[in-house]
């Protein structure tokens, strides 16, 4: 798929790979490897942003990957968000839909919001927030309609 379809047709909470077709070196190349591995990987659809101005220049819609955090124990040192402008060359793959009943939790409201966890169902939505503090967060339920829409359009996991 484009990144312009993942744009269009993934769910907020997709698992998306995404790759440039380079075969993977082996494991004794460790830089081309650790290359590799940034245009070659997977992450969760966080975010989808449509084009903004900027002075004169107007950038591209994007889409947002959570890729994973760096740290120890209970200490994150970075968070790895991947941005892909709907121009990319990347090829990408719807590999999960969020399920039927998960609960979408997002930092804020409106078109800005991010999500910042994935709940298998309400009662775990609101005991994650008892615990993550977000004041502003809202809850959004994955809806059989949300499904439904899937599979009336012919859209599949990939």
């Amino acid at each position: 798929m484009s990144a312009s379809m993942i744009f269009d047709l993934a769910p907020i909470g997709s698992i998306v790979a995404w790759s440039d077709g380079a075969p993977r070196p082996p494991e004794r190349h460790k830089k081309k490897l650790a290359t590799w591995k940034t245009r070659n990987s997977q992450g969760r659809l966080i975010r989808k942003e449509g084009p903004r101005t900027l002075g004169t220049y107007t950038a591209p819609a994007s889409f947002t990957l959570y890729e994973g955090n760096i740290g120890s124990g209970n200490t994150i040192m970075v968070t790895i968000l991947r941005t892909f402008g709907l121009d990319s060359r990347l090829a990408f793959k719807v590999l999960e839909r969020p399920p039927l009943g998960a609960v979408r939790i997002f930092d804020r409201p409106g078109p800005s919001g991010e999500l910042i966890h994935l709940a298998e169902n309400h009662a775990a939505a609101e005991a994650w927030l008892k615990e993550h503090l977000y004041p502003l967060s809202v809850l959004e339920e994955v809806t059989a309609d949300e499904i439904a829409v899937d599979h009336i359009e012919g859209r599949t996991a990939a």
